[in-house]
């Protein structure tokens, strides 16, 4: 008794059908119990069994996809999927991807937000010690993120975190980040010795205006209409939670269009700044072909420039906290005194001290790096929103009975019609219609 043994793959390719020549077989083919086919069904594929043994195989594969031997031509790019085929597989991955993508932004935004306002409180509270020294403050913080990220940087480059391909990225734009940086501060504290402190916060919001015109310009961002709005009802939220019952308006109009314009171009650096760190991440995955460059490759280099640009502001600095050029190092040594709290005259006023301050720094430097990752993983504007969000936050928390600050502050008037213009201007931006085809490209795509 002969049989014949035929072999079909049905699925995305073509069918390759090798044909085994009748051979004489060891053991009996027995007839079917019934006059017609038997059809057994299992989950490796469909047998047909007849007389004349038929076996077909279907296989469900995603689209483009070959496992076929010689002669098997693969599916192009631009081909659909088979008749027996369907793409499942790289849908479900791709879903997956990006829902974890969208926890992963979440869980960044809001650690971004406690550590923004963790910021803002500790800096207040950091400045009670150190009312006289807020200019070594400054510096302290400066140079000492210097030393703790080239350190970090060290100890990850040991582990096989930090790779020497991520070190020999060129140091122009880190060069760039640093120059920035300093003339951000440079100019943000000369405004900011004129203009009152009701004031700033209404012209810091210029920042976001300046991150989505050069992310436009520079990253080829477009924005959505409910993008646009959630960013505009995020400015007016904030503009009516800090500046609803003081008098930023007339403060603003006693110091005059020029220290207002130079806030703004200081928030303007500071936005090129943000922008310019985004560009490096987009071309590092292209260098690194698909990696990453580590956080702290950039905050290091990024951190080492910009101390030594501040070295180079120092005299125009120290003139601008109104401490003569000449009397800066007596100055540095008394601020450093009152740091310690050593005791004795020049500690004098320093209670808190060196905690309060040391606090500052740590939650200052976490918060930089958390508004990194931010970035890294989403985009400039994101994480400029992240920021944002904290400051009616922080509004409320200096209404709060905090030690070392005496009276607590009042809630301002418009403080929670502000909060609910904000919150829903987040709202309307992260909300995303069906048809996402216009949605902002991310970094990572």
């Amino acid at each position: 008794m002969t049989s014949y043994y035929r072999r079909l793959t049905v699925g995305p390719t073509v069918l390759n059908i090798p044909v085994q020549p009748p051979t004489k077989s060891k053991l009996p083919v027995f007839p079917p119990r019934r006059p017609y086919n038997n059809i057994i069904q299992s989950s490796f594929g469909i047998a047909l069994r007849s007389r004349k043994c038929w076996r077909v195989e279907a296989t469900v594969r995603s689209a483009g996809r070959s496992e076929g031997g010689d002669g098997t031509k693969k599916a192009g790019p631009g081909q659909g999927p088979g008749p027996c085929s369907y793409s499942v597989e790289d849908r479900t991955v791709e879903v997956d991807s990006k829902r974890d993508r969208t926890v992963a932004v979440a869980v960044a935004v809001a650690v971004t937000v406690v550590l923004g306002v963790g910021n803002r409180v500790l800096y207040k509270l950091a400045l009670v010690p150190l009312k006289h020294y807020p200019f070594f403050l400054a510096q302290l913080a400066t140079f000492g993120y210097v030393l703790v990220y080239f350190s970090v940087m060290y100890l990850r480059y040991h582990a096989g975190i930090v790779t020497d391909e991520m070190l020999s990225m060129p140091k122009a734009p880190y060069l760039v980040i640093g120059l920035l940086e300093a003339l951000a501060a440079a100019t943000g504290m000369a405004a900011g010795a004129i203009l009152s402190g009701a004031s700033i916060p209404i012209l810091s919001q210029t920042f976001l205006v300046w991150q989505i015109l050069l992310s436009t310009i520079f990253l080829g961002r477009r924005y959505r209409v409910n993008q646009l709005l959630g960013c505009f009802l995020v400015t007016v939220g904030v503009v009516i939670t800090v500046a609803s019952g003081s008098s930023s308006g007339h403060s603003l109009k006693e110091a005059g269009i020029f220290w207002s314009l130079m806030m703004i171009v200081s928030f303007l650096l500071q936005a090129a700044d943000t922008v310019l760190k985004e560009v490096i991440f987009l071309d590092a995955e292209k260098r690194l072909k698909g990696g990453s460059v580590d956080l702290f490759v950039v905050n290091s280099y990024g951190s080492a420039f910009q101390a030594l640009f501040i070295c180079l502001l120092l005299p125009f600095l120290s003139k601008l906290w109104g401490i003569p050029f000449s009397q800066l190092p007596n100055y540095l040594k008394d601020g450093a005194a009152c740091f310690l709290n050593m005791g004795g005259t020049l500690s004098t006023g320093c209670d808190g001290a060196p905690l309060l301050p040391l606090l500052f720094i740590i939650v200052n430097m976490g918060f930089n790096i958390a508004l990194l990752h931010l970035l890294k993983i989403s985009s400039a504007v994101v994480s400029s929103l992240a920021s944002t969000f904290s400051v009616p936050i922080s509004v409320y928390i200096f209404t709060l009975p905090l030690p070392y600050l005496g009276v607590a502050s009042s809630l301002p008037a418009g403080f929670v019609a502000g909060a609910i213009i904000l919150v829903m201007g987040l709202l309307i931006y992260a909300w995303s219609p069906s048809d996402s085809s216009s949605a902002i490209p991310s970094p990572s795509s």
